[in-house]
């Protein structure tokens, strides 16, 4: 018993150290949005073009032993539909999901990830699975060197659930870059802080709100989370270019029915929305279907900016000394309804205030660390060698 005890912990080891290997970065210094001009993500939003209900974080059940889901693509699929929802994407672990019914809607899309801090990522666009990961990935370098390995070889990339991942802090968020949407409500907190971190170091990104799905058939995951798009189609090409593009907003649904499917199909079908949302000169403004309890716009350093309360419509100027702001509003009935961030860059430089990771590789630092790794690799082998192979 003792030796089988020894060689788990020696095995488990091992695996850690062999996974940990990556450069070492240096970051580059955190800096605020600036410049003449204010990104306005909403722009186009005021065409004919339908708002499209959709969710991108969905699991189902695959081939193999290995589930996650008991139920299948079009099973889940079906129990989405009955809620309104016009997309529907599948992002299992690690495995690219085929669409049940339609080639035409197909999105290669898949959840990257299975190490022990649920560091995970929606990785779009892909033509494959990339199944490198870090085992315990501790280190800021760490994280960013999988976001750089995924971000070759696919579209874009969604950080996922950051309030669920073992590690989280403001320094790795204010270092971090390279993703373009953040998954935000993804946990019991609805002020999407981890957001605010990155977008006041310059890093940013759109927002996303999805249930993480696993069980359609409990009505308290499903349908308590969704996204509003405002793309001409549920194909993967429009899809990417609204994603990339900012014109959608996240939004919390309470559990309607408390277990009554029949009351949760039915308040589905009127959640309160946006009805005009958009910048003017320097004022960014929105219109709701029905009054909030309060319409938050928050900014640097996750900052109240302005808080209007018992309104269906608010606005904010923008002064010359804030970097961005997006707004939040909050309804009596627990729907809380995210913007994407409206924010300073110099259009006459860049489309959007986005901007590709700056890091560079510390050779030295490297180095040392993945030959610390070896060593101790080294010495894992060589204990296992004299107290279990010889024990």
């Amino acid at each position: 018993m003792g030796k089988t005890i020894v060689s788990l912990i020696l095995i488990a080891l091992l695996a850690i150290f062999v996974t940990s290997v990556s450069p070492v970065y240096d970051f580059s210094e955190a800096k605020p949005f600036s410049g003449p001009d204010i990104f306005n993500p909403y722009r186009g939003g005021e065409s004919d073009i339908c708002w499209k209900r959709a969710n991108f974080h969905t699991h189902t059940r695959v081939k193999g032993i290995l589930n996650e889901c008991e139920y299948w693509p079009a099973e889940t699929d079906e129990a989405y539909r009955k809620f309104g929802y016009d997309i529907v994407t599948f992002s299992n672990h690690n495995e690219l999901t085929l669409h049940p019914y339609d080639s035409l809607l197909q999105v290669n899309v898949y959840e990257h990830g299975i190490n022990l801090f649920k560091y995970h990522k929606l990785v779009f666009g892909c033509d494959e699975v990339n199944r490198f990961d870090h085992l315990i990935p501790l280190f800021a370098s760490q994280k960013q060197f999988q976001l750089d390995l995924l971000g070759k070889e696919s579209d874009f990339i969604q950080m996922n659930h950051p309030l669920r991942t073992t590690g989280t802090s403001k320094s790795h968020m204010q270092k971090l870059g390279g993703y373009r949407i953040m998954e935000l409500d993804s946990g019991k907190s609805t002020e999407n802080e981890y957001w605010d971190w990155a977008l006041s170091a310059g890093h940013y990104s759109f927002g996303l709100a999805n249930d993480d799905l696993h069980y359609p058939d409990k009505p308290s995951r499903i349908a308590v989370r969704c996204n509003f798009l405002h793309c001409p189609s549920a194909r993967y090409e429009d899809i990417k270019e609204t994603l990339l593009g900012g014109c959608y907003y996240a939004m919390r649904i309470p559990d309607y029915g408390h277990g009554d499917w029949e009351v949760k199909y039915a308040r589905n079908r009127n959640l309160p929305s946006v009805e005009k949302i958009g910048l003017d000169g320097e004022t960014i403004y929105i219109a709701l279907s029905r009054q909030a309890d309060s319409i938050k716009v928050t900014g640097q350093d996750h900052t109240t900016l302005s808080l209007a309360r018992n309104s269906s419509a608010a606005s904010y100027t923008m002064r010359d000394n804030d970097p961005y702001a997006r707004i939040t509003a909050y309804f009596p009935d627990g729907e809380v309804i995210y913007t994407n961030p409206f924010a300073r860059y110099d259009a006459s430089v860049a489309q959007t205030p986005y901007m590709a990771p700056a890091h560079t590789v510390n050779i030295p630092l490297t180095i040392l660390f993945n030959f610390t790794l070896l060593v101790l690799c080294a010495g894992v082998i060589l204990t296992f060698y004299k107290t279990v192979i010889k024990w």
